[in-house]
């Protein structure tokens, strides 16, 4: 029988230049947050460029594009890094030294960079990061942000595209797909188990004694295709069409609460966090046990909603008033 899953590929490396001691820090995870921010200034660049931000009495710069998106990303990564290691991690590490955070070296003076940082935190991060800027500068809050609900998404392709060359972090639980994935960091079970004979059987892999790795979703891919492509193709699309201020902030981030929300069904959970809510006892984090079981992953997204739909109501309601009571006056 022909085996129904695709090994990860055993030539990618998480290093740019594995084995050359003089740049074998270099991770194509840190190269692809460049490439993310890369592509989202470009993108930002361009609906600037098309008026989205110009009125009667003010013409976007190219000075107000970089200072509004530089203090955007400062406080995305400051609000990743921060949700990472104070929700996430579950070591207590840097609750005893906060200040290990930002500090990229490990204990042997090695460079490791700033490893884990958490969407949902960025998020959070960057609107603060935006909405200072605005009020800094006095502009309107959602149409600004409207641009950058418009630049994000295909940038965000990208570092899920680092979470899978990364050593094929962040896998899905496991399945009986054609296109599951064999990781190479993925949790192995006994192959003597019923329910692992059962899946090894269905997907043609030989059985054998001992530990065996079953495949799994490549929820990497699945997130950079939906939450990052498909999200920016539909924005895209309506970047001329919007009825309001706001509409494609709420757009973008109950968009992607939404995607992300089904795919963590596929996704498998921080095995030390688990399940936020429990709806059958006992499940396993790598099977979809019960729909009912909610990841803080889904939790945050269904969040994300929340506040997507308040931003489009103020956003329409704002769209209502006269000019002059927009204005305070």
């Amino acid at each position: 029988m022909t085996p129904l899953y695709i090994d990860y590929p055993s030539w990618l490396s998480p290093f740019i230049f594995p084995g050359v001691k003089i740049l074998g820090f270099l991770r194509w995870y840190s190269l692809m947050y460049v490439f993310a921010f890369g592509t989202a200034y470009v993108i930002f660049r361009k609906v600037v460029k098309e008026g989205a931000l110009d009125t009667k009495k003010y013409k976007c710069s190219e000075d107000d594009v970089i200072s509004f998106f530089t203090m955007g990303i400062l406080f995305l990564l400051l609000g990743a890094r921060l949700m990472s290691v104070f929700v996430y991690d579950t070591s207590g590490l840097y609750r005893e030294k906060p200040w290990l955070a930002f500090w990229p070296f490990d204990s042997n003076g090695n460079f490791t960079g700033l490893a884990g940082m958490s969407f949902h935190g960025g998020v959070i991060g960057g609107l603060f990061g935006m909405l200072l800027w605005c009020i800094i500068h006095k502009q309107p809050v959602l149409k600004w942000m409207d641009v950058m609900g418009i630049a994000i998404p295909l940038g965000y392709t990208w570092g899920r595209l680092g979470n899978f060359l990364n050593n094929g972090e962040l896998f899905g639980r496991v399945t009986t797909m054609p296109w599951g994935m064999i990781f190479p960091g993925a949790r192995r079970f006994s192959a003597s188990l019923d329910w692992v004979q059962d899946i090894m059987a269905q997907v043609g892999m030989e059985a054998s004694s001992g530990l065996v790795n079953l495949p799994r979703h490549p929820s990497q891919l699945y997130e950079a295709f939906f939450e990052g492509i498909v999200l920016f193709l539909i924005v895209w699309f309506l970047r001329k069409k919007k009825p309001f201020d706001g509409f494609l902030t709420g757009i973008y981030l109950g968009g992607y609460g939404l995607f992300r929300f089904f795919i963590e069904y596929f996704r498998e959970p921080d095995v030390d966090l688990g399940y936020r809510i429990v709806a059958v006892e006992g499940s396993p984090t790598y099977l979809n046990v019960s729909m009912a079981n909610l990841s803080t992953g889904q939790i945050l997204c269904l969040g994300m909603i929340f506040v997507a739909l308040a931003i489009m109501v103020a956003g329409w309601r704002l769209s209502k008033k006269p000019e002059g009571k927009k204005n305070g006056k």
